[in-house]
């Protein structure tokens, strides 16, 4: 018979707001993946890598990996926040969300060499443009907040929530209406991913 315990949560250094953890494993070490508002830094929240030392631990200290920088990172609010990890060839990339939960919802993009040490954030690079965006003609709006997984094809899934509107009243982060969407997405001769575009309902 297994029973579970419950351990509360994960502690780390900075005592505030923090959500959408993650967990991956590569080449044999256990990481967690974060957002987290740090009150010494302009913004509402950023990234945060660690290596485990059992399921609810962290091994060493958190480093931060990302934080909003650009136009496009902090449109309505400064937000990196939704972590999702997925390895490819010789690198292993991190997806993240950025801006408001509105129409300037998007995906950014942050990669490394997949031997390279992931607790070292020189080992990380970020690309200066969003890799999924607001789609108008296709009335796609604030795609974000993404997984991935695989197909009965062994194809690589994107997983991820937008809207078909952009008029939004009040606060978007409560409006209810960011339904999931799946999408293959396929990797380009540098081993990058290649989303392309938030597909129509229809």
């Amino acid at each position: 018979m297994y029973c579970a315990t419950t351990k509360g949560k994960i502690l780390t250094p900075i005592d505030s707001f923090s959500l959408d953890a993650t967990y991956f494993r590569h080449q044999g070490k256990n990481y967690y993946l974060w957002a987290q508002k740090d009150p010494a830094i302009e913004g509402n929240s950023n990234l945060y890598l660690s290596e485990m030392a059992n399921p609810w631990t962290l091994k060493t200290a958190p480093v931060m990996l990302s934080k909003p920088e650009f136009p496009w990172e902090t449109r309505g609010f400064s937000v990196n926040e939704g972590p999702a990890f997925i390895a490819h060839g010789n690198r292993v990339f991190i997806t993240y969300s950025a801006s408001a939960t509105d129409e300037n919802y998007c995906i950014g993009l942050l990669w490394a060499d997949k031997a390279s040490n992931l607790i070292d954030p020189a080992s990380w690079q970020k690309l200066s443009h969003p890799v999924f965006t607001t789609h108008r003609q296709n009335q796609q709006f604030g795609p974000g907040h993404n997984s991935f997984t695989r197909n009965e094809q062994d194809e690589d899934v994107l997983v991820y929530h937008a809207r078909n509107y952009s008029d939004i009243e009040g606060d978007p982060l409560y409006d209810p209406n960011r339904h999931t969407r799946i999408k293959v997405f396929n990797w380009n001769e540098e081993d990058m991913p290649v989303f392309g575009e938030p597909a129509a309902d229809n």
